[in-house]
């Protein structure tokens, strides 16, 4: 029975791919990373594109399969329709562990089960994009990554022992460093055909979920690896991926000299960064998430401070401020510039996706708007990759501290400055938390 995929002279699926002519051959794979549909016994010749673009070194592709599991995707739409089973941070930290590394075992068992069904809903939400926007390049390349990383994850033999569980360690880093520039894809494929886009509200939801997805996915994934290693290591500051005795003073101020290094480097001058309030907190924390919100927070105030103030001498820029208050139910951190502020058209659009002022100054002096590429840097948090003037940074960080159930706002005062807060809970487990 033919598949159902292939009509003649008709577009299909939702890759944006034109077959013509019926087929049931396989597809071949050829070295640029496209797949190609070789009709045999055929008038005409079928090419299927899957993604059309650079070579992406990543984990072993799939091999040579049929259209119809490629596009159809049974196994796809069978997990899409299962829920997810989410757990909270405290029951991941108090799940204990065990002499014998029994602990392990069920926590690769728990990812073997929930990880194909996260990645399924994930293609799920990539296939209900509008047509246009799907068959983008650089989108339908991330598409192809998470359909690849679906059947590695789905065809991985169920974990019995420890020898599976290190075959599985080893699959899961592959894929986390195969995924490690998505967020940057997405920026620069949404870029590309923004101007396609007719509905902001269906892309603004496509990409919270996707992305605060990505975070979970990213944050189970190496809380396993940090679990498997810290059986091996014997690190007892960190339970997985969390960091049970977090001082957030330190991760602040890491991430406050890597931005004054930076503006140094670029500009000659940076303001100083000041820390006061409850500077000894120390707690229970996932610190991924908060190694990219804080640096981009950082960079914008900093940004702001710097393009305000072009003709001031380092020592004469005002300061950026950074408060932090500490009670049981939350942590709050608060930024504070005297960057002049937000101007009041520009306000209720600085959360959009794709809003950005990067370089839309005309001083010559800025190269374009404050550091140019510094984000490219090295970054251990859940998104690296070059973000500036993608206009993905403040939207992605209110997105993933919804996620971790706080909230990400600001007020601000024309010709003054900003204050930007960003608002989390604890994971202890004494209050309501998220889940991950």
């Amino acid at each position: 029975m033919a598949s159902p995929l292939f009509e003649k002279g008709k577009l299909v699926g939702t890759f944006g791919v034109r077959v013509f002519g019926r087929c049931t051959s396989c597809v071949s794979q050829t070295p640029n990373s496209r797949y190609f549909l070789q009709c045999k016994n055929q008038e005409q010749t079928s090419r299927v594109f899957l993604h059309h673009g650079p070579e992406i070194n990543a984990a072993p592709r799939i091999r040579t399969r049929t259209v119809q599991s490629f596009y159809n995707q049974s196994a796809i739409d069978i997990a899409a329709a299962k829920p997810s089973v989410r757990l909270t941070p405290a029951t991941i930290l108090y799940s204990g562990k065990s002499p014998d590394g029994s602990h392990i075992l069920r926590s690769a068992q728990y990812l073997h089960k929930e990880l194909p069904v996260r990645i399924a809903h994930r293609v799920a939400g990539f296939r209900s994009l509008p047509f246009i926007v799907g068959c983008n390049p650089t989108i339908l390349a991330v598409h192809e990554l998470y359909i690849r990383a679906f059947y590695m994850l789905n065809e991985y033999p169920q974990i019995t022992d420890f020898e599976t569980e290190k075959g599985y360690c080893e699959l899961l880093q592959g894929l986390l460093d195969d995924h490690k520039d998505v967020v940057t894809q997405l920026a620069a494929g949404f870029r590309e055909c923004r101007k396609h886009i007719k509905n902001e509200e269906l892309v603004r939801n496509f990409l919270d979920r996707t992305l605060t997805s990505r975070l979970g996915l990213r944050m189970l994934a190496e809380h396993h690896l940090g679990l498997h290693n810290d059986n091996s290591n014997g690190n007892g500051n960190f339970v997985g991926v969390i960091n049970v005795s977090m001082k957030l003073k330190d991760v602040i101020e890491k991430w406050a000299d890597f931005v004054r290094q930076t503006a140094l480097h670029k500009y000659g001058k940076s303001p100083a960064i000041k820390l006061n309030g409850h500077i000894n907190a120390v707690f229970p924390y996932i610190q991924a998430p908060l190694d990219y919100i804080i640096p981009e927070l950082l960079k914008n105030a900093v940004r702001a401070s710097i393009e305000t103030h072009l003709d001031a001498c380092e020592d004469s820029l005002p300061p950026v401020t950074i408060t932090i208050a500490n009670n049981d139910v939350d942590f709050i951190i608060r930024i504070s510039d005297r960057g002049c502020g937000i101007p009041h058209q520009l306000l209720p659009h600085i959360m959009e996706y794709h809003f950005t002022t990067a370089g839309s100054s005309t001083d010559h002096r800025l190269d374009g708007g404050l550091f140019g590429q510094m984000m490219n840097e090295p970054n251990d948090g859940p998104a690296s990759g070059p973000m500036h003037g993608f206009g993905f940074g403040l939207p992605t960080s209110r997105a993933y501290a919804e996620y971790l159930g706080g909230s990400l706002t600001l007020e601000t005062m024309q010709g003054i400055g900003t204050d930007v807060y960003l608002r989390l809970r604890h994971i202890d487990g004494k209050f309501e938390s998220f889940r991950i």
